[in-house]
């Protein structure tokens, strides 16, 4: 798997990336990969504020019911609809189209760099 340097990663699998005042958000292939198919997102509301390492959202599979953990603490201000309506899309491309929340973060729980996260992953 190959890890874009510019993101930051958690040990819980997702990513984030900063961009300008917020920060998008996402989960890694790796656990794409491990929930196998995704077939509904559930993410928190725009407004509404996320704490650092809470839970925030679910990803159901058909193999399991995961959650989401908040890898910033912040405002939500966007989420992205069409994983919502195509959860697919997570799977297809978890780096890409599959993106899940933006947050105008006011902090952040711990962040690996690309080169942790793949240790972390053994990847």
């Amino acid at each position: 798997m190959s890890l874009p340097a510019n993101l930051r990663y958690t040990r819980e699998h997702e990513w984030i990336e900063d961009r300008d005042d917020v920060v998008r958000i996402g989960i890694t292939p790796y656990a794409a990969e491990a929930l196998g198919d995704i077939v509904y997102v559930q993410l928190p509301a725009v407004g509404e504020r996320i704490e650092a390492g809470e839970t925030c959202g679910e990803l159901e599979s058909t193999k399991s019911v995961s959650d989401l953990y908040a890898p910033v603490t912040g405002e939500v201000v966007a989420i992205n609809e069409s994983v919502v309506d195509d959860p697919a899309q997570v799977n297809a491309e978890p780096f890409g189209a599959g993106w899940l929340l933006e947050v105008r973060a006011t902090g952040t729980g711990e962040m690996l760099s690309a080169e942790q996260y793949a240790e972390l992953t053994g990847e």
